[in-house]
C-alpha cells in the first residue's frame, strides 16, 4: 500500500460510480485498456479481483465494496478542494446514496425522481435500505443522507426533522369490524383484540409498536401473519379478514381509492419523529445542502397530501 499510485484511486471511483470500465474510462479521460491495466494493478495492490463480469457488466467484490465506502468521501473532499469546484444543479452528475426505510420509499423517492428530471437531470440517487443502523452506514460513508427515526445524539450526526410517521388501523372495504364502532365512531378494545392482525417484522417476531401500547393495559393481540415488506400490506389486507395498523404513507393510494378503510381505535398510538440525518463531514457540503433542501421540500408537500387523505 506505500507504494499506491494515487491515480488507482481516481479510476477506482470512477469504476465504482459508473459501474463500467468503458463508462469510468470517458469520465477519467482515459482509453480502455489503460483503465484495464490500472484494474489490473489494483488486484495487484489490493490482493482482490475487485471487478467480476456480471451479464454483460460488471459487479464490485466484497472488498471493492469496503474499499470504496473508506475512499469516495475523502476522494470527494479533495477534488473539491483543489479544483474549488461549485455544485452546479444542472450540470452535475453527482450520486447521492440516500438510506431510506421502506414506508418512506414512495412517499420520497417518487416526487423527488419527478423534480431531479425538471431541474437536475444528470443527478443520480442511490437509495440503500437501513435498518435501525443509519448512524453506522453514515459515520463509515456507505450513505450521504438519511431519512429514519433517529434518537441518538452523537456529535458527528446531524438531524432535521421531516415529519411525524402517524398510524392508521386498515381493513378491507367490507371488514365486520367496521360495524363495531362506538357512538364516538372508534372500534372498542375488546373487538379490536378480537380480530386476526397483520404486522411487518423483519425479524418474523411477532411484536410491534401497537404492542407497545398494548402491554401496559394487560391486554395481548393475535398477530397471525407476519410479512418482511410494507408493500404486500394493501394486497394481503384487501383480500382477507386480517387487520393491521401501518403508516399512512403505506396505505394511503388503497385508502384513497376506497379498497380499505380506516378504523379509528380507542387507543392513543403516538407518532414518532422522522427526521433527515447527515454527517458532519456532508454538513457544509453544497451539493449535499441542496439535496437535503429538496428532500424536506417535497417531503412537506407530500405529508400535506397524506393529512388531506386521512381527515
Amino acid at each position: 500500500m506505500s507504494n499506491l499510485d494515487l491515480n488507482l484511486l481516481a479510476v477506482f471511483d470512477a469504476i465504482m460510480s459508473e459501474g463500467s470500465i468503458t463508462k469510468a474510462a470517458s469520465k477519467v479521460g482515459m482509453t480502455q485498456p489503460a483503465v484495464s491495466n490500472a484494474v489490473s494493478r489494483m488486484r495487484l495492490v489490493w490482493n482482490d479481483p475487485l471487478f467480476i463480469k456480471s451479464g454483460r457488466g460488471i459487479k464490485p467484490t466484497p472488498k471493492a465494496e469496503a474499499l470504496w465506502q473508506q475512499f469516495r468521501q475523502p476522494l470527494l473532499d479533495i477534488r473539491q478542494i483543489a479544483t474549488n469546484e461549485k455544485f452546479d444543479v444542472k450540470t452535475s452528475d453527482r450520486i447521492f446514496r440516500l438510506g431510506i426505510t421502506e414506508p418512506s420509499v414512495d412517499m420520497i423517492l417518487r416526487p423527488l425522481r419527478s423534480v431531479l428530471e425538471t431541474e437536475a437531470s444528470q443527478i443520480r440517487i442511490h437509495s440503500v435500505p437501513i435498518y435501525g443502523n443509519a448512524e453506522e452506514m453514515l459515520s463509515d460513508a456507505s450513505i450521504d443522507i438519511a431519512v429514519d427515526f433517529y434518537a441518538g445524539n452523537l456529535k458527528k450526526i446531524h438531524s432535521s426533522r421531516l415529519f411525524s410517521n402517524r398510524l392508521v388501523c386498515v381493513v378491507r372495504r367490507d371488514h365486520r369490524l367496521l360495524k363495531t364502532l362506538d357512538t364516538n365512531g372508534k372500534v372498542p378494545l375488546k373487538q379490536y383484540l378480537l380480530e386476526d392482525h397483520l404486522i411487518v417484522s423483519l425479524s418474523g417476531e411477532p411484536q410491534a409498536t401497537v404492542d407497545d401500547v398494548l402491554t401496559p393495559l394487560g391486554v395481548k393481540r393475535k398477530v397471525a401473519m407476519t410479512v418482511n415488506y410494507f408493500s404486500s400490506i394493501p394486497v394481503i389486507l384487501k383480500d382477507s379478514n386480517l387487520v393491521c395498523v401501518t403508516p399512512q404513507s403505506v396505505v394511503a393510494s388503497s385508502v384513497r381509492n376506497g379498497e380499505l378503510r380506516v378504523v379509528p381505535l380507542s387507543f392513543d398510538i403516538e407518532p414518532a419523529p422522522i427526521s433527515l440525518l447527515w454527517h458532519d463531514r456532508q454538513d457544509r457540503d453544497t451539493g449535499s445542502i441542496w439535496m437535503r433542501q429538496l428532500i424536506s421540500k417535497v417531503t412537506s408537500t407530500e405529508t400535506a397530501k397524506l393529512a388531506s387523505y386521512f381527515s
